[in-house]
């Protein structure tokens, strides 16, 4: 294996530092300036009163690059991992192996896929080969240069892609199954049936072509004066979206929409047939062509009521908006608002408008928030540092209270489901009489009451056949709060109206006051699939456990099992400030498997002398450790367990008040005697 050299790091000459050119130059020396001059041009001269560069024009900044070393590694590590059996087989790249071939246009380019290709060969994998890297040298390379010019250009070429030096390429023993677009889009529809929201497909002019995006809405929901999506045509749009990836940012989207009361005896939408996705396609892009063939700025087809309703967009008048900048310039820029030209009508099952009383803790169209010194309903602090005792500040987060919808909402309307066909609507209302006993206190003298079965969401959950802590917000797929849960809410004081509190608490932050909730077991790999994948690599797998079942029925404490998995590099220690907190070990795992090329290219020795590892492993079989981990957590509860598993073995650490503690070691977790 020839060896990695070490090289000064070109963008900071080896100095550690680079000299910038500072923001302000973009917009020269003015203090209003607009944001489409020259921005993308020349840099200009300085402002004279910039608070960064004090008027220089340049400004220091560590280099990212080198990590402030002066020094960077020209290797490049390509692994290709089978997830069904573990096998992992690498390549290095490293200046004197490059193997480079001219490209049509004359560039001398270093192609990776038929080396990954052969590496997928012998690990028995099915890649895709659309995250296999391509390699530019310098336009002055030639073959019969001398040596070490070359190498000192191909080390140049390895540097400029080394912000991922190590790349894994992860793939099945059988290839994935293609998404069908119609499938999909049958699915999409079903869905917004099942949930009652709109499926919005868009299309917006960009640039010669146009900017594809799917995702739901609720009715009401404004158009987005930005491109929704980059995608090139409708079939890539839906390749790229499935159910979740439309949900995601609903309640940005529907911040403004109007809350409305939903008619549970409305009659169900009929089953989506299937669509003709090029018809649908060629449907809106007619659309973006007005009647005397003038380019529109895009259009719309919404799935509302089990059939399709199509809307051209239209751009408004400018909207002019000033920005303050961190060289304390104020720059200009101006907005063209789109709306559609069609609305089509209310659905059926949308009702009459809910009540909702202005946010008393933020201003509309500023950045004024209520004061830190005000929260938990405490009178403002007359010697806060922050309002001066005004109990209202600027902040650039979002207002505590509403969440910036600037309502709180009287009804709040409750949807849980397990996105395939069992859904539930709840609505909340504001004035509603419960019975809610006292379960504790809050250490200020605030009760803490409980909601009876019907305001807990952790027993819907059971009922659609899910377990509580699987409960996850559909935008985004948040952990859903333990108030929520298990119906808890702490009053302001004593004799307040428990539900009023309730469903400001539930309605904060969301679209039109709907509340989505998946009651569904994660999408996660099995846990000896990661164990097979971390050991193949020569990383260790890093699972941590709490087991803090005995404060159930404390809502004043964190309950249930928290977990924790992580790959990480075999010298990385267990730091005891390493707290799990997915509230179940497939969400632990799901977000593991989503992070996992990732962990993998953050692995990478820093230190520049220290040669990336090329790991080789055939195929292995590993036990799953599930039932001793819960053992363990069982046996230390309340305690933090970390458990590494490596080639070596795995060994335990218990996180106790002084540190952390090396309880026992061994080859196999079952074989473990720990004292």
């Amino acid at each position: 294996m020839t060896a990695a050299p070490v090289v000064t790091c070109p963008d900071c000459d080896g100095l550690t530092f680079t000299l910038d050119p500072c923001r302000c130059t973009a917009y020269g020396d003015r203090f209003l300036a607009d944001a489409d001059t020259d921005v993308l041009g020349p840099r200009r001269e300085a402002y004279r009163s910039c608070e960064q560069c004090r008027g220089t024009g340049r400004v220091a900044y560590p280099c990212y690059r080198c990590g402030r070393r002066g020094r960077r590694r020209a290797q490049l590590v390509v692994s290709v991992a089978n997830l069904d059996t573990g096998a992992v087989a690498s390549h290095q790249v490293v200046p004197g192996g490059l193997h480079p071939h001219r490209d049509p246009t004359g560039r001398w380019l270093v192609d990776l896929v038929l080396r990954v290709r052969e590496l997928a060969a012998i690990v028995g994998a099915v890649v895709d080969e659309a995250d296999v890297p391509s390699l530019w040298l310098d336009r002055q390379w030639r073959p019969d240069l001398p040596e070490a010019l070359r190498h000192e250009l191909e080390a140049h070429a390895l540097l400029r892609a080394d912000h991922v030096a190590w790349r894994l390429v992860l793939g099945r023993s059988t290839a994935a199954p293609t998404v069908d677009p119609a499938a999909r889009l049958t699915r999409l529809c079903a869905v917004a049936d099942l949930l009652l929201l709109d499926l919005v497909v868009e299309a917006r002019r960009h640039g010669g072509g146009f900017g594809w995006a799917v995702r739901y809405e609720v009715p009401g929901s404004p158009v987005p004066s930005g491109l929704p999506g980059w995608c090139r045509d409708l079939p890539e749009a839906l390749t790229s979206t499935d159910v979740a990836g439309a949900l995601t940012g609903l309640a940005e989207r529907g911040m403004a929409a109007a809350a409305r009361l939903l008619r549970p005896d409305s009659p169900r939408p009929p089953a989506a047939p299937a669509v003709d996705v090029d018809q649908l396609e060629r449907s809106v892009l007619a659309d973006c062509v007005d009647l005397a063939g003038g380019e529109l700025p895009g259009a719309q087809a919404l799935w509302r009521d089990g059939r399709w309703w199509h809307t051209s967009l239209h751009a408004g008048e400018p909207v002019e908006t000033l920005a303050e900048q961190p060289t304390g310039q104020v720059v200009r820029s101006a907005r063209v608002p789109v709306s559609r030209g069609y609305e089509p009508p209310d659905p059926s099952w949308l009702g009459e408008p809910a009540c909702w009383r202005p946010c008393p803790d933020c201003r509309p169209h500023s950045r004024i928030r209520a004061c830190d010194c005000r929260l938990g309903g405490r009178a403002a602090d007359t010697d806060c540092p922050h309002c001066c005792g005004a109990g209202l500040r600027p902040s650039a987060l979002r207002c505590f209270t509403c969440g910036d919808t600037r309502r709180l909402h009287q009804t709040v309307l409750v949807t849980v489901t397990d996105l395939r066909h069992r859904v539930v609507h709840l609505a909340w209302q504001t004035g509603t009489p419960e019975v809610t006993p006292l379960v504790t206190t809050q250490p200020g003298g605030k009760p803490v009451v409980q909601f009876p079965d019907r305001y807990r969401l952790g027993s819907w959950a059971a009922l659609l056949g899910a377990r509580p802590e699987d409960l996850a917000d559909a935008d985004g797929g948040h952990e859903i709060d333990r108030y929520l849960r298990d119906g808890y809410v702490t009053l302001p004081w004593a004799g307040a109206d428990p539900v009023r509190e309730y469903v400001r608490q539930a309605g904060r932050g969301t679209a039109a006051g709907r509340l989505i909730v998946v009651a569904a077991r994660p999408d996660a790999p099995p846990l000896p699939e990661l164990l097979r994948l971390a050991l193949g690599l020569d990383l260790a797998l890093v699972v941590a456990v709490c087991d803090l079942r005995h404060n159930t029925g404390d809502p004043l404490l964190t309950d249930g099992v928290r977990w924790s998995v992580q790959v990480q590099p075999l010298d990385a220690p267990v730091r005891p400030d390493d707290f799990p907190h997915r509230p179940s070990l497939a969400a632990a795992l799901a977000w593991c498997g989503e992070c996992l090329t990732d962990a993998v290219a953050r692995a990478a020795p820093t230190d520049p002398t220290a040669p990336i590892p090329v790991p080789r492993s055939g195929p292995r079989d590993v036990a799953d450790p599930e039932p001793e981990l819960w053992h363990l957590a069982a046996r230390h509860a309340g305690q933090v367990v970390t458990v590494r598993f490596t080639r070596a073995g795995c060994t335990v650490h218990r996180h106790d008040e002084d540190g952390v503690r090396l309880l026992a070691q061994a080859l196999d977790l079952r074989d473990l005697r720990l004292t």
